[in-house]
């Protein structure tokens, strides 16, 4: 059968290889075409799109870069016609996602989704479009189940958290030879995660990495991503306790004492690796503005939103400064603080619903495509 697939970002193409690589012992004759990135691409298929290239976040950068999306859907539904998929598969980044369905649905294409649009922080209205343009909904994240079936009617599949697969399988780690390989000293490692898209990373790096000076016995590492060259990160580092390597964080994770995570899907993944963090995001002020007023959400962290308590600080706009920062890393760093948050951790792991989200979610497509 022929799949196309849809991921716009990192955590979209981490989550959308390991689907891909499950589709293909499901279904040995499958052809996939997707938009995604280099691990989708290791996995096989062809790729149509990078999400490099997708990736605007914030009210304002969209409006801004409005010409080049719109451009993006128009190739997008091109490339649909002429491959003639049996399904589309969508992996969150709804905003072009959600487009791309209701055009895909009239034309009598399947659609699936799976990591659904975060229609429970804003725009729960979505509910409607979904509804009506897709046929199948895979869900992540346990409290989604019943905000679909119990709160809008719409049965859902929830199928486990796909992050516990992908830190489960990662090879033997050798942190001795992780270090040499980085020139990293043997001093505790601090790692900072401060996103995937150059308006995140501008936006949060600068402040992150303002506390360096005062942990002297530590080193901070940052945590690069694949989408982005060292020479972006280049114009942060000021400090000669500061350390980059690329494409490396689920190893920089396992040889961390604490984190400074920006938020999102990293925020989990630190989680499950069982480090202690501080959650930090700065927006766009006019961005952030809108979203204050629309997101009614108590918490910005998976972590917490999932617990449903205080599990991480957040600190968000201008609480995300360097005194807070500071504050926090200390508090993270001491003994008896870090066991209480490592026993929440494994709290919200046995929530996750344990291994196999890609294999039941590919295999869930493959029996509903038979029928």
């Amino acid at each position: 059968m022929k799949y196309y697939i849809i991921a716009g970002e990192a955590s979209g193409d981490l989550h959308g290889s390991n689907l891909m690589k499950a589709l293909y012992k499901e279904d040995p004759t499958a052809e996939i075409h997707f938009w995604g990135g280099d691990l989708m691409q290791k996995a096989g298929g062809n790729l149509v799109k990078h999400y490099r290239d997708l990736a605007f976040m914030g009210f304002a950068e969209v409006v801004f870069n409005l010409k080049t999306i719109l451009s993006n859907i128009g190739f997008c539904k091109k490339d649909i016609l002429k491959f003639k998929p049996d399904v589309l598969i969508f992996i969150d980044y709804p905003g072009f996602n959600m487009r791309i369905a209701k055009w895909a649905k009239r034309l009598g294409y399947k659609t699936y989704y799976y990591i659904s649009p975060q229609i429970w922080a804003w725009k729960e209205n979505r509910i409607t479009a979904i509804k009506r343009d897709i046929d199948k909904m895979f869900v992540i994240l346990p409290f989604e189940k019943d905000f679909y079936e119990k709160k809008h009617n719409f049965p859902v599949e929830f199928v486990g958290h796909p992050l516990i697969d992908a830190i489960h399988n990662q090879s033997a780690f050798d942190e001795k030879k992780f270090k040499e390989e980085n020139n990293l000293s043997d001093k505790p490692i601090i790692a900072i995660l401060p996103g995937s898209r150059k308006q995140e990373i501008t936006k949060m790096l600068q402040v992150m990495l303002s506390v360096v000076p005062d942990f002297k016995e530590y080193q901070f590492v940052i945590a690069g991503a694949p989408s982005q060259d060292f020479q972006f990160y280049e114009q942060f580092i000021d400090h000669k306790n500061i350390t980059f390597v690329s494409n490396k964080t689920y190893d920089l994770l396992r040889s961390s004492t604490a984190a400074l995570v920006t938020s999102g899907t990293a925020t989990l993944e630190t989680a499950l690796f069982k480090i202690p963090e501080v959650v930090c995001y700065k927006a766009n002020a006019i961005s952030y503005q809108i979203a204050k007023r629309i997101i009614t959400l108590k918490y910005i962290s998976l972590v917490n939103l999932i617990m449903d308590e205080t599990i991480v600080t957040e600190l968000i706009q201008d609480d995300c400064s360097t005194k807070r920062i500071k504050e926090e890393l200390n508090k993270i760093l001491e003994p008896t603080y870090r066991a209480k948050v490592l026993k929440k951790y494994d709290e919200l792991e046995s929530k996750l619903g344990g291994l196999g989200a890609s294999e039941k979610t590919a295999h869930l497509i493959v029996e509903a495509l038979k029928n």
